[in-house]
């Protein structure tokens, strides 16, 4: 039988005063604030040796905060051979190159053929703090973007890395081919952002209620009626590059949610009008990709770059669009 895991917090005087929930939502930034309420409520979590019942207990300086998990239920996936483009693997995590395409996690309408899936038939061991859904994911990556993405196999790798991503120590940068011309070589988009008040499947910049977030651009090449471009991430808010780059009207060509498909398309004529139905026609999909991901090793202790190639489809409508 698999033992339980405890992980163990020291309150300091910044931290006194805390709800317990928000104290251990921000230790364990990798667990959703209703997973720890739920956790507190069943008597998995004490305080001064003690458990504790009620989420809102406020905690005090010096009192010691223990997390206990049971055994992970055993996984009700069944294992895929799907082919994983791996870029990087040691016993406490690997990097995967995700294809376009390809779902991270099951989901209603993905029950088959996800990421996950695959990790599952590739490694022995995942950790089971993604619980059983999403085993080992630290960070997602949209189905139709491609690019690099980090899987833990061991709880311990799981919350390094879910807490680095959340004090922002991991970097990660992007290529996309965008609409129109960004109104400087280089820029910082800071919009919050929320899920839309019209459509509660799409997320959207937010006046009220919405995260910080914040990506920077840098302009690589021009190609009318598109840029080729670079982003980094500031923050890590669900779709967050393509609700940015489609509220300063610049979408990701072919992003089919956030106006990618049919941008300025109305205004365009001669070559650059042709040159965006062929643009559209080729890609099918947002040109975005995951292009490099850094971050110092949780075991070793050393930073480790790691970067992909464009895939396939991006590659090629570039390099149409460089020839064109």
């Amino acid at each position: 039988m698999t033992e339980r895991k405890s992980f163990s917090f020291l309150v300091d005087e910044d931290d006194a005063g805390e709800r317990l929930d928000s104290y251990v939502s921000a230790q364990m930034p990798e667990l959703s604030r209703s997973r720890i309420q739920k956790a507190i409520r069943a008597g998995d979590v004490a305080v001064a040796g003690a458990s504790v019942l009620k989420p809102a207990q406020r905690i005090r300086e010096g009192e010691r905060i223990t997390l206990s998990f049971s055994p992970p239920r055993p996984l009700e996936i069944t294992p895929e051979n799907i082919p994983l483009d791996i870029v990087y693997e040691d016993e406490h995590l690997l990097v995967v190159n995700k294809a376009p395409g390809m779902v991270v996690h099951p989901s209603p309408g993905h029950e088959t053929g996800t990421l996950v899936h695959a990790l599952l038939h590739h490694c022995v061991n995942l950790s089971g703090i993604g619980g059983v859904l999403r085993p080992g994911i630290v960070h997602r990556l949209d189905a139709d973007t491609s690019g690099l993405l980090v899987v833990a196999k061991d709880d311990e790798t799981h919350i390094a890395l879910s807490r680095a991503l959340a004090e922002r120590r991991v970097s990660r940068l992007y290529a996309a081919l965008v609409w129109g011309e960004m109104p400087e070589k280089t820029g910082v988009i800071d919009m919050p952002i929320g899920r839309s008040p019209s459509d509660r499947k799409k997320m959207a910049v937010v006046e009220e209620g919405g995260r910080e977030a914040r990506t920077t651009y840098y302009v690589i090449d021009t190609f009318p009626p598109f840029q080729y471009i670079r982003l980094k991430l500031g923050t890590g808010r669900t779709h967050q590059i393509r609700v940015h780059l489609s509220r300063v009207s610049h979408p990701v060509l072919g992003d089919p949610v956030y106006g990618g498909t049919k941008a300025r398309r109305g205004g365009l004529t001669g070559k650059a009008a042709a040159r965006a139905d062929r643009a559209l026609a080729m890609i099918g999909r947002q040109a975005l990709h995951a292009e490099e991901l850094s971050f110092t090793h949780p075991a070793r202790g050393e930073l480790v770059v790691f970067k992909a190639p464009l895939p396939d489809d991006f590659r090629a409508v570039l390099d149409f669009l460089k020839s064109a």
